[in-house]
């Protein structure tokens, strides 16, 4: 296995939701934070802490963009409604 090559387990699959991904963040967090970890499993703990954080915003900015866009959507139902005279 190389070195960019990590083993297939549940820490490196996709996480199911932006909540899923936060929590197994913030746990890396704390493990990395008590400084009992190994080098190995720390530089590990680190590459997958940083595909949770490309997760998680990903994910921010799509709710971001949907935000946006719903409230466009309102402020251009408003205005049609208030040039109906309602």
């Amino acid at each position: 296995m190389s070195a960019k090559e990590t083993p297939k387990n549940a820490a490196s699959e996709e996480p199911t939701s932006f909540e899923t991904a936060l929590e197994r963040l913030e746990s890396l967090v704390a493990e990395l934070e008590a400084g009992d970890v190994p080098l190995e499993k720390s530089l590990q703990a680190f590459e997958e802490a940083q595909r949770l954080i490309g997760y998680c915003e990903q994910k921010l900015q799509a709710a971001e963009k949907a935000l946006k866009q719903l409230a466009q959507d309102a402020a251009s139902t408003l205005g049609r409604n208030s040039e109906s005279g309602a």
